[in-house]
């Protein structure tokens, strides 16, 4: 496990947004559990979340805004508050620190400056609270196999692993398969977390958990629609939260959209898997939704390519074409046998009990290789210099 920090963004100003998340992100271990626009709204995210951090941006009306995170900071001062304003005013800054404001950093904002400053939060932390590894999986295209590679995933990651050290959480709320897929029946869900995410505990998830023959904990989707439709974005970060806690690896099968539900697995995990196959539908939804969250301000450096059923005989693109498309490296490739995954999936079971040794299952066991030792994963000595695959095992180390 390894030292993280939760946040919580106050901002009104929209222009700003994209900027003031970048900030963020740019720092090893953040995770932004909320993003609220209206002070009435902090107190709530405050109560509702485990969070470290409330960054809250006064502009443009500091003098209006300055008294509310204030009294934020004087309520909370187990709260590490931190605001941001282009205002130098002396008056302000004086007033955030006597209140108990930790860091007044004005704009534009160094991102040195405000590592440092989660640094110092770091060492002074009595709890020295470590949390787990959170790795979501999201298929850019219906059908690109997400599924299937965050139950393989997530059991070749167990077998890897101690028993107990990894949970797999199945977000789709509606039509989710992965219990399916490992032949689990649960009886609690991620509903019944949701149902109190400001109190969920270490029996509550226990409760919760299916547990399976490789030793990973698989948490559910609801039982039905109406329980899918109950669970919002801030249910969904409370819930992982908690996950992080309790587990080494948390592998998540994410939704496919950009909802706030959706946004809120981006900005929490420590590697976002973008799943994509050979296909021009999916590459231009990639290009896309990679364009997107370069908009956003979004880390890409927590972002991975991969490529599914690759050298299928009917396709016509190349890997290096995907690549030069959309500016990005492809960091794995998981070979096409769809006669060894379709009858996994309708046994139940995962690739490695019903084809240990086909190709498939050694190309994800070998991404799980590389996700439990980074530090095996290819340097830049044997990995082109500044490849995404080099650079994001270096950030999740």
């Amino acid at each position: 496990m390894k030292q993280s920090f939760s946040a919580i963004i106050f901002n009104r100003d929209e222009d700003y947004a994209a900027t003031m998340r970048g900030d963020l992100l740019s720092i090893s271990g953040m995770h932004i559990v909320a993003e609220v626009d209206e002070p009435a709204l902090i107190e709530h995210a405050i109560n509702q979340f485990p969070v470290d951090i409330l960054v809250a941006h006064l502009d443009p009306e500091p003098d209006a805004i300055l008294p509310v995170i204030t009294g934020v900071a004087q309520a909370h001062p187990e709260l590490a508050v931190y605001v941001v304003s282009e205002s130098t005013d002396g008056k302000h800054i004086l007033t955030a620190m006597r209140a108990g404001v930790r860091e007044f950093l004005t704009k534009p904002v160094d991102r040195a400056q405000l590592e440092m400053a989660a640094n110092k939060l770091l060492v002074s932390r009595i709890d020295d609270r470590e949390n787990g590894t959170l790795i979501s999986i999201l298929g850019v295209i219906g059908g690109a196999g997400a599924s299937v590679l965050a139950a393989n995933l997530a059991a070749e990651m167990s077998n890897l692993s101690q028993p107990g050290e990894v949970a797999l959480v199945d977000l789709d709320f509606r039509y989710g398969h992965l219990g399916t897929m490992l032949d689990l029946q649960a009886d609690y869900t991620i509903a019944e977390l949701a149902d109190t995410p400001e109190q969920v505990d270490t029996g509550m998830i226990e409760k919760a958990m299916v547990k399976h023959a490789s030793g990973l904990h698989l948490l559910a989707r609801p039982n039905s629609f109406a329980q899918a439709d109950q669970i919002t974005a801030a249910h969904c970060a409370a819930v992982l939260s908690a996950l992080r806690q309790v587990y080494k690896y948390v592998v998540v099968d994410g939704p496919m959209r950009f909802d706030p539900g959706g946004l809120t697995v981006l900005d929490m995990a420590d590697i976002n898997i973008l799943l994509i196959q050979l296909l021009v539908t999916g590459v231009r939804n990639l290009h896309r939704m990679l364009d997107g969250l370069r908009s956003e301000g979004y880390n890409l450096s927590r972002f991975m390519l991969v490529c599914n059923r690759v050298g299928r005989d009917s396709t016509h693109l190349e890997v290096q074409h995907v690549e030069q498309t959309v500016r990005m490296e492809i960091a794995h490739q998981i070979p096409d046998d769809w006669k060894n995954v379709g009858t996994a999936i309708n046994m139940g079971v995962p690739l490695m009990d019903i084809a240990p040794k086909s190709r498939v299952r050694m190309a994800i066991r070998e991404l799980a290789e590389k996700i439990l030792a980074p530090e095996s994963a290819p340097t830049e000595s044997n990995v082109r210099k500044g490849t995404l695959f080099g650079r994001i095992f270096q950030k999740a180390s």
